[in-house]
This record gives structure tokens, sequence and C-alpha cells, in this order.
């Protein structure tokens, strides 16, 4: 039985060689198969950068981004810390408004107790004051006869 394949390389948005092949007397199709690009073989190769990096510790180009990157940390260090001060203060500040508050609350309290007193014992005075009427419309303790003195 002879096996017809065709085979197709093409290369992904990452450089990476793809080979698919297609049986044509099966049907079937075969999960592509990823190839380096770099003859080297597999595996991650180190960036050039990197390499002289290691290498260039001694050089002015290494210390002035050594000393950028120190003033940025600082900076960064800076502002962080001013950011933690300046929450702590205005977390000082909502609780001595907070503490002014509660003492309104209180103050206010007290001031609606003694209102409340007040006004049930002028209400209490006020019902003593009014006599209470009977059932027939007269009042209590009150002589009817005041209005039929004109007979």
């Amino acid at each position: 039985m002879s096996k017809q394949s065709q085979q197709k390389t093409t290369k992904d948005q990452n450089g990476v060689s793809v080979i698919q092949t297609q049986a044509h007397t099966s049907g079937l199709q075969q999960v592509p198969q990823l190839v380096p690009v770099s003859p080297g073989g597999g595996g991650k190769a180190m960036a050039p950068s990197k390499s002289k990096k290691a290498a260039d510790k001694e050089s002015d180009e290494y210390r002035q981004r050594r000393e950028r990157n120190n003033l940025a940390v600082k900076k960064s260090r800076m502002r962080s810390k001013q950011k933690a001060q300046d929450t702590q203060a205005r977390v000082n500040e909502l609780k001595e408004e907070n503490e002014r508050l509660e003492s309104k609350i209180k103050l206010l309290s007290k001031e609606l107790s003694v209102l409340k007193d007040l006004f049930l014992e002028h209400a209490h005075n006020l019902a003593d004051n009014v006599q209470p009427q009977s059932n027939d419309g007269s009042t209590t303790g009150q002589n009817n006869n005041s209005s039929n003195t004109g007979q």
C-alpha cells in the first residue's frame, strides 16, 4: 500500500515553522508539527542584549541606566510613603470629625429629651385645665339653669 502525502511548510506569527502533512489515501489529516526556525535545536535562546548586559557592567551606559533606575525607585518609594502619610492624615481628620458628630448627637439627644418632657408636661397641664364634657353635651360641675334663666 503506497501512501501519498503532501507536506506544506508555513511560518506562524512567532516565526516558528509549521509542517502540515495530509495523507491522500486515507483522507486523515495529521496534527501539525512545530519545528524551530533556528538550526541550533529547540529551547529558548538568550537574547543578545541580556548576554551583553552581564559583560558590560563596567560601561558608562550600564551605570547611567542603573542611576536612572535607582532614582526612579527612590521617587516611587517617596510617592508611596507620601500617599501613606496622606491617607493616615485623612484617617485622623475623619476620626476627629466622627468624634465631633458623636458629641453633637449626644447633645441633640439630650435636647430632644428635654423638649419631649416639656411638651408632655404642657400637654398634661392643658388636659387638667380642660374639663371633660358629659354625654348630654353639658359640662360637669356647672349648672344648666344659666341657659334657662331667660324664661
